[in-house]
């Protein structure tokens, strides 16, 4: 996979978050050549072609949807980097890697766990990469995090607490991430996703029962929610979300083991580390976080294990379809099968 000439990628997808990442590849345009773009609207694109006109580029050529690019240019690619409405991950993300393309894909990365199973399918199939762009799994401080866990460093998992909390429903009012047949739910699956995949990481295990209620405050989609949990190992997790607090995007996740305590976020913006008899959680200090797409080419390189691979995703999945469902039933527990 490793190459020295540049990698040919598509954009699928021409929203804000693609535009970040378009900023960064455009630092590197030497080793990156985009071949087109998937976006329906012409005011998205616009935006995207005018980011290749600072850099002095030709703006790529755009088509309507990801099946008329890959019908196109399928044959003249590498990779493909996803970025869209979330109830559109999967269909997107399987024809790529179908296509024989290695895949970047925003987060969250499916809605349901039954896509998440035949994702993994696809890739297994298609033996290409497929890597989720969570921040919180591709920090440093939560893969230390990880590695410390699962090697007991701090005695057996005992509990994990996790909140976030935005001015969400203000800014997101009127706009696809408040329409469930595109978002794929509320505050909790979309900011709050950081915090489901980041805890299911941490974790390392399946969850085994679930408890969750839902606050909608007269929206389509939730803005509030609280989950109870239970692992297979039988530590306890709990989550809080909240979408109509104070400006800006917070988050902190305790996880208590027998011998002690670690404090992060749900990006992996932080990480400290309390041990048993001592007074203070002191900071870890980690190297900066690379952003999404240097580890992307990290991991195509060889350089890197892929730290967010879809089998955390499926994890994932199955806590949120768990939550729904509980969420749905007033908070009757639901058991998820082995």
């Amino acid at each position: 996979m490793t190459s020295l000439q540049p990698i040919r990628v598509a954009l699928i997808g021409g929203g804000g978050m693609m535009r970040h990442h378009l900023r960064v590849m455009l630092h590197d345009a030497a080793n990156v050549h985009v071949v087109a773009v998937a976006e329906p609207s012409s005011e998205a694109y616009a935006h995207l072609a005018a980011l290749f006109k600072e850099a002095g580029l030709p703006p790529p050529p755009p088509y309507r949807d990801h099946e008329q690019l890959l019908a196109k240019h399928a044959n003249e690619l590498d990779a493909a980097l996803i970025s869209t409405p979330h109830a559109q991950h999967f269909e997107q993300a399987r024809a790529c890697l179908s296509a024989d393309l290695d895949v970047l894909l925003e987060k969250p990365m499916v809605v349901t766990a039954e896509e998440a199973r035949a994702l993994i399918a696809a890739r297994d199939q298609s033996g290409r990469l497929l890597v989720v762009a969570f921040q919180g799994s591709l920090s440093p401080n939560i893969r230390e995090a990880v590695r410390m866990l699962r090697a007991a460093e701090l005695g057996a998992l005992q509990g994990i607490q996790a909140a976030t909390w935005q001015n969400w429903d203000q800014f997101t009012a009127n706009t696809w991430r408040q329409q469930p047949e595109l978002s794929g739910g509320g505050f909790l699956f979309d900011t709050g996703a950081h915090m489901l995949n980041t805890v299911s990481d941490l974790a390392g295990e399946d969850f085994a029962e679930v408890s969750a209620w839902f606050d909608q405050r007269g929206r389509p989609v939730d803005i509030r929610g609280v989950v109870m949990a239970r692992l297979r190992s039988g530590a306890l997790v709990t989550l809080h979300a909240t979408g109509d607090s104070i400006t800006g995007a917070h988050s902190e996740i305790r996880v208590w083991c027998e011998r002690g305590m670690l404090i992060t976020g749900q990006w992996g913006e932080r990480l400290l580390l309390q041990r048993d008899g001592e007074e203070t959680a002191t900071p870890i200090h980690l190297p900066q976080s690379l952003g999404a797409w240097q580890q992307f080419v990290a991991v195509r390189a060889g350089k890197l294990p892929n730290p967010c691979p879809p089998e955390v995703g499926l994890r994932m999945a199955r806590l949120w379809d768990a939550i729904r469902e509980s969420a749905g039933r007033g908070g009757t527990p639901i058991s998820l099968p082995h």
